[in-house]
Parts: C-alpha cells; structure tokens; sequence
C-alpha cells in the first residue's frame, strides 16, 4: 500500500517537460543526423573516386569510331582517316583517304594529268607546292608542308566539297626531292604515300617546250602574261610560233642527263608504292586512266581537262635548226626522238 500513488499527497511536484523544448530537441537531433548522413556520403564518394560537382553537369560525348574499311591487310597503312585543324570534316569523317604525290619534271605534262585528277570530284591535287623554295629548304620544311597537305589542312582552288579520297600534289625532281630522297622515302613508307611517276619517252619534245616556255617568261607572247599553259587553240598557236635555237653542241649531254635523272629516281623510290606513267601513253590511251583510278581506289570516273596542246604535229615545225639536230642525233640512241609523236 506504500506504493500505491493515491497515497501520496496531494502537494507533491511532478516534473514535465514543456512541449517548446521536446520540438528543439527533436531538431538538434534531426541535424546531427543530417550531419553525420553528408560526412557518411563524402567518405564513401572518396573511396569510389568520384568528386561531386556543383554548378552545369559535364557530359562527355565520345566518336563513334568508323567502321572497318573492306580492304586487304597489306593495303592498310594506304589508308587514313585525317582530322584537319582548319576546319571539321563532319560527315566525312569516316570517308578514308588516300595520300599520293605526283613525281614528274617540268613540261612532262604533269599540268595537264593533274588537270585530269581534279576533274575527279574525290580527288585533290594541290599543284607544285615545292615551286617555293622556302617550302624545301631543309627536311623540316618538307616534312611540314608535307603533313599539312596530308592532313588536309592545305586549301587551294583543287579542294573538294565532296569528300576527298585522295589527296596529293606535284612535285618536281630538281625541287629537293632528290637532295632529299632518303628522309623523303621514309617518310612515304612510314605515312602510306603513294608514289605516281610521271615521265615523257620523247625528251628531244620535252626540251623544246623547255626553251620555249622559258623564252615566254620574258617575251610574255600573250598580251603581256606569260602562261605556262593554255584553253584555246588560237592562245596554243601563238605560242607554237616560237621556234627555239637548240644547242647541238650540248645536246647528246643534256638528253642523258635527263634519262639518268629519271632512271635515278625510279630507282630511289623503288621501294615504295608506286605506279610508272609516261605521257605519250596517257595521250594515245586514256585506259590508262582508269589504272591511276584503280591504283587511287577511288570510283572510276570519266576524267576529262580543258587545256591545249601547244606544240602539236612534227618536231621539224618547232625548230629552227631542225636539220642540224637531226644530224647530232642520227646514229645515236636518242635517234628514234626525231620520228616520235607527242
């Protein structure tokens, strides 16, 4: 009965606690929670490796990669996939192309074959780019020019608004090419260059378009402008009506050092990829075309050039002293140049 809390008297003091001190007591216990629940979080996030980050969220959007092109094994290293510093490729990014230089000598018809590769809506050949000499004064500058053409970074009047294919330019032997030929040769194996020689069989032809073209630099025959190359038949005859003075005393000389020049470089580019082309070739067959399309593997096309010729017919019209070359020249290897075509 001592325990019974009726007996207790009437005015004894029980403890409450107010209902105002229950609710901040629940709140500092809320935030201890929420504290401990954020520090819990952060420690775990560590450990993951991930750092939260305030502010926009970063989304990183990776290339699909392009898809495997249906070639031979050997023929891979031929092919590229460029990504220009100029501009985006965008939808053609995933074109392949192909990289090729186009090795001739002057007045070999080089102006007119490349004519016929720009005629090509996936090809791009960017003229003789090593005419500068500032362009070829070491294996540096090559090697740069080089890669910017390459990369397709090098913008002239033979880019495509199609995609290109295949990209390259002309380039002469006496423009450092053969002062440079070993880098040069390295350098093509090791970036998948193809090599297009391209040579004339008749250098007796080719020497007269030589003096002439170089006696318009200064006579500048059409209305003041010297053109190396001509789009009408009445520009072509104007120029045709020079008739250079050839040098017998040297000629023999001349014609074998261009042969042995020729033969050189064929034989330090051997190793690459490569195709041979003369000129008088391509003029009577233009089958041959579609050899240059193939060794490219680009879609064939019917290629065609708006320039002319301008020494047409036989070598004894273009010559002043046609009779005395024939006399040098009679009994020699380089006989057969005075009955020759083209």
């Amino acid at each position: 009965m001592a325990d019974d809390p009726s007996f207790l008297p009437k005015d004894s003091f029980v403890l409450k606690l107010p209902k105002k001190s229950s609710l901040v007591l629940r709140m500092v216990v809320l935030f201890f929670v929420m504290v401990c629940a954020v520090y819990i979080c952060s420690i775990c996030l560590e450990q993951i490796g991930v750092s939260p980050n305030y502010g926009f969220l970063n989304v990183e959007v990776f290339e699909r990669p392009c898809p495997e092109p249906n070639i031979e094994p050997w023929d891979i290293p031929f092919v590229h996939y460029p990504k220009p510093k100029t501009y985006n490729r965008d939808e053609c990014s995933c074109q392949p192309v192909r990289y090729f230089a186009i090795i001739s000598m002057q007045r070999s018809g080089s102006g007119w074959f490349e004519t016929l590769l720009n005629n090509h809506t996936n090809i791009s050949s960017n003229g003789e780019i090593f005419s500068v000499k500032d362009r070829r004064a070491n294996v540096s500058t090559i090697f740069e020019t080089l890669d910017k053409v390459y990369n397709l970074d090098w913008l002239s009047s033979a880019s495509k608004n199609e995609c290109t294919s295949a990209v390259g330019f002309k380039w002469m032997l006496n423009q450092g090419l053969m002062k440079h030929h070993e880098e040069i040769v390295d350098y093509f194996k090791t970036r998948g260059v193809s090599a297009i020689f391209l040579f004339r069989r008749n250098l007796l032809r080719r020497m007269i378009s030589v003096l002439s073209n170089s006696y318009d630099r200064d006579a500048k025959l059409l209305n003041g402008t010297h053109k190396s190359h001509v789009h009408s038949p009445k520009e072509a005859e104007i120029l045709a009506g020079y008739k250079p003075m050839i040098n017998t005393t040297l000629l023999i000389a001349e014609l074998n050092q261009i042969q042995e020049m020729t033969l050189k470089a064929l034989a330090y580019f051997n190793t690459t990829r490569h195709i041979l082309l003369y000129y008088e070739d391509l003029v009577e067959n233009r089958t041959r075309l579609d050899d240059v399309q193939e060794f490219l593997k680009v879609p064939k096309r019917e290629l065609k050039s708006r320039q002319v010729k301008i020494h047409r017919g036989s070598l004894s019209q273009h010559v002043q002293n046609w009779e005395e070359v024939q006399t040098t020249l009679k009994g020699t290897n380089f006989e057969n140049l005075l009955r020759q075509d083209f």
